[in-house]
C-alpha cells in the first residue's frame, strides 16, 4: 500500500479529457454510483423549422427530378411576397426561361397587396408556358421545390398545362 494519498490518486488512471475539456486527474469523476448519478448530461435536441423541412423535401425531390435538354425542369419557388418560376437545363446548368412577380412587365399587370394569390400564380403559369413555347420547349419536368402541391403551386402548374406545357 502506498503511504501518500496523492500517490494513491495517481495510481488510478482516468481519461484526461472529460466532456471535451481538459481536467487534471484530481478532478476526474469517481467510480461510486452516487457520484455518477449526480453528474449532469447535456443533450441538444434537434429543432426543425418549416424552412429546413422544405429544403429537406426539395433535396429528396431533386435526387429523382433532373432537367435535360429534351425535357428541362420547371422549378417553382414561393415566398411570402413573390412567386418565381424557371425552366432549367441541369445538364448545362442554365436557365432557359423565367417568369416571376418581380418582372416589371408582369408586376404592372398584377394587382395584389399582401402577396401573390392563386390568380397571380395562374398568370405566372401562363407567362412561363408561353415563353417556353416560343423557345420550342413543350415537355418539362415539374419541380415543386419542396412545397405542397396545393394552392399557388397547383394553380401555376395547371395554368402552365392549359397553355401547352406537358408534364
Amino acid at each position: 500500500m502506498l503511504a501518500s494519498p496523492a500517490l494513491a490518486r495517481a495510481t488510478h488512471s482516468f481519461p484526461a479529457f472529460v466532456s471535451g475539456n481538459y481536467l487534471p486527474s484530481s478532478y476526474a469523476p469517481s467510480h461510486s454510483p452516487a457520484r455518477r448519478a449526480s453528474l449532469v448530461v447535456l443533450a441538444k435536441a434537434k429543432v426543425s423549422t418549416s424552412q429546413a423541412d422544405r429544403i429537406a423535401r426539395h433535396v429528396r425531390l431533386r435526387k429523382k427530378v433532373s432537367g435535360t435538354t429534351e425535357r428541362p425542369r420547371l422549378s417553382v419557388f414561393r415566398s411570402n411576397k413573390h412567386l418565381y418560376a424557371q425552366v432549367i437545363d441541369d445538364t448545362k446548368s442554365c436557365t432557359l426561361a423565367s417568369a416571376s412577380t418581380m418582372h416589371k412587365s408582369l408586376s404592372k399587370d398584377l394587382e395584389y397587396s399582401a402577396g401573390p394569390t392563386t390568380e397571380v400564380a395562374q398568370k405566372i403559369g401562363e407567362v412561363i408556358a408561353k415563353s417556353c413555347l416560343e423557345k420550342g420547349i413543350t415537355k418539362v419536368v415539374f419541380d415543386r421545390g419542396g412545397f405542397l402541391y396545393h394552392g399557388r403551386i397547383k394553380a401555376l402548374a395547371d395554368a402552365a398545362r392549359e397553355n401547352g406545357l406537358e408534364f
